[in-house]
């Protein structure tokens, strides 16, 4: 993945961090310290949908929305657009990754496979990484080896199972139990062959994304999530949640959200 506006720097200024560690010692530290960061300073956001625009896939466009020409922009995106920028900083550092087409499973019927993650190779671990699900997204690395093991990730808990042979899914606890997120194989997939998806999460009835307004913001302690007009706040386990006026929500987008539309 690579876009000719993508600088690694620029990159590391908008996630916060201060400098980015050489290939040479990129180590699952460095992995999980880089998916932390992006996952707590670009929101989830599907502000570009919910003002009738189709998600733009060209790669310097999401540079440009997303880390701007100073590192400082004020945007973020759906799963595409974050997991396609955290594949350009990848790529940068010379890190092998391969994208996944992933098949969301919270849904009451079957649905296709319209999620992207990623596979990034460290060393002999192959590990799922995802910046881009939501509410209940993962927020570290997961190694495909560790199926069936619980992996506490703050207040979260998640875990890979394999319910057939090559066939993985991501669950994650809810109120006590183990809800599956969504499914994968480790068949890579092109960024091409993500457009029908896009197209169809940007402008199908039927979406999530048409249907509403949908931010999140990860941080250490829990999360912040607009659904609608209800905002969410998640902190060690215990959510409060209240309505917002239309008035509010050009300060809400910004102080809660980091976000200027």
């Amino acid at each position: 993945m690579f876009a000719a506006n993508f600088d690694l720097a620029l990159y590391a200024r908008r996630i916060g961090l201060d400098h980015m560690p050489a290939a040479t010692a990129f180590d699952a530290a460095a992995l999980q310290s880089m998916m932390q960061a992006q996952l707590r300073r670009i929101t989830f956001e599907n502000l570009d949908v919910q003002a009738g625009k189709i998600v733009s896939l060209v790669p310097e466009e999401i540079v440009s929305k997303i880390v701007g020409a100073d590192g400082q922009a004020k945007r973020g995106g759906y799963c595409y657009e974050l997991n396609g920028l955290f594949a350009m900083a990848l790529t940068a550092l010379q890190i092998p990754y391969f994208f996944v087409a992933c098949r969301p499973m919270f849904y009451p019927m079957r649905r296709p496979k319209t999620h992207m993650a990623l596979v990034v190779t460290i060393g002999a671990e192959r590990y799922l990484c995802d910046l881009g699900f939501g509410s209940y997204g993962m927020r570290a690395p997961l190694a495909l080896s560790q199926v069936n093991l619980p992996q506490q990730q703050d207040f979260d808990q998640f875990r890979l199972t394999m319910p057939t042979p090559g066939d993985y899914v991501l669950q994650a606890e809810i109120d006590g139990n183990w809800v599956s997120q969504f499914g994968f194989d480790l068949h890579p997939a092109e960024w091409i062959d993500f457009m029908p998806a896009n197209y169809l999460n940007s402008t199908h009835p039927d979406t999530v994304f048409v249907q509403k307004l949908l931010l999140i913001r990860q941080h250490a302690q829990g999360r912040t999530m607009l659904v609608g007009r209800e905002l969410k706040q998640s902190i060690a386990g215990v959510t409060q949640s209240r309505e917002i006026s239309d008035a509010e929500l050009a300060t809400v987008l910004h102080n809660e959200f980091g976000l200027v539309q």
